[in-house]
């Protein structure tokens, strides 16, 4: 059954301009990619942790291998390094969504309720309604 538009949490309010629907759908597209920039943050965290993590290994094969002089420079100087001054990848992870991603999602949820009455994805509501195939059963609206 087609249900012949998108639902109320999806429809445009009244008196939301074509201009204010694609800013806020290119708002919504720039935060998408800072979730998906987070994401490669906490895999570079997890990576270089395992990494660290495998160095215990590392220097012990060393050791046993008859090179204690390596196992001790590996154990002393990269095993818990800082990946950069004064930071492990998780200080990097706490800045970063203390200082630019809380600030943007907050900021972009804001101007969701004040443009568009908290309604997201109108811009992607308002392109599927476009490209759909009234009738069909796998293009209904909800």
């Amino acid at each position: 059954m087609d249900h012949g538009g998108p639902d109320r949490e999806h429809r445009r309010p009244e008196g939301v301009s074509d201009e204010t629907v694609e800013a806020l759908g290119a708002f919504s597209k720039a935060l998408e990619m800072t979730e998906r920039a987070r994401g490669h943050l906490y895999e570079f965290h997890q990576l270089t942790g395992s990494a660290d993590l495998e160095l215990d290994r590392a220097a012990a094969l060393l050791r046993k291998a008859g090179h204690p002089e390596w196992a001790d420079r590996v154990e002393g100087d990269i095993i818990g390094r800082n990946v950069i001054p004064g930071h492990w990848t998780f200080q990097i992870i706490e800045e970063y969504n203390r200082t630019y991603y809380e600030p943007f999602k907050a900021a972009e949820r804001q101007a969701l309720e004040e443009l568009a009455d908290g309604r997201d994805h109108l811009y992607e509501a308002e392109m599927k309604e476009a490209r759909r195939t009234a009738g069909h059963p796998d293009h209904t609206a909800r």
